[in-house]
């Protein structure tokens, strides 16, 4: 009987983390399946980037959702910038990045009792709290390799969901537009130097 009861409470405690983490849990999973299947397909598609604001759109999502693999989306931002509508080019920036981050948000929402366990958590939780939309505008907004930390951080900190997308949106549009004026920028340059 209490092997029941036992058993039984442990299927209602993950009933319910399924139903709490539904989201981002299909987030997760989409994106894993869209690397997967870009990964496969390259062969056969050539270079993503090829395929315009939708190359852009899937270069950003890739890079900022994977953290293994390096793969240069600022490079093609800067690059795409110059030939595209650099406004456009940061648009899908700002729209692809904030979903690629979701499997770090993910990672910091779920193991939100790993994070309380460790010695600097309070006074982290405390700082964090206090400025967690400025700070994640910050690093979203500036190419840097400490933003998972901080979207780690705002999972574990409860920050809600769309709040978290909001900000990110907004900073990684600032960036994207700044990447992709630079590039915009340095071939008009280059090529007013080299013809006139």
């Amino acid at each position: 009987m209490h092997l029941e009861a036992a058993d039984s409470a442990r299927q209602l405690r993950r009933r319910s983390w399924l139903r709490q983490h539904y989201l981002l849990l299909l987030i997760l999973s989409s994106l894993v399946i869209i690397t997967l299947v870009m990964y496969f397909l390259s062969g056969v598609l050539g270079d993503v980037e090829a395929y315009g604001y939708l190359g852009i759109f899937l270069i950003s999502l890739v890079a900022s959702a994977v953290i293994v693999i390096p793969i240069p989306a600022i490079v093609v931002v800067f690059g795409m910038g110059a030939v595209l509508n650099p406004w456009l080019v940061g648009l899908m920036v700002g729209l692809a990045e904030p979903i690629g981050e979701l499997p770090a948000y993910m990672a910091g929402y779920s193991g939100r009792l790993a994070f309380e366990n460790s010695r600097f958590y309070g006074r982290l939780a405390k700082w964090m709290k206090q400025r967690i939309p400025l700070v994640l505008f910050l690093l979203s907004a500036v190419p840097n390799w400490f933003f998972d930390l901080a979207a780690a951080g705002s999972g574990a900190l409860r920050y809600p969901l769309w709040k978290f997308l909001l900000v990110v949106f907004l900073g990684k549009l600032v960036k994207g537009w700044i990447v992709a004026f630079a590039g915009y920028w340095t071939l008009r340059l280059l090529l007013q130097h080299f013809v006139g």
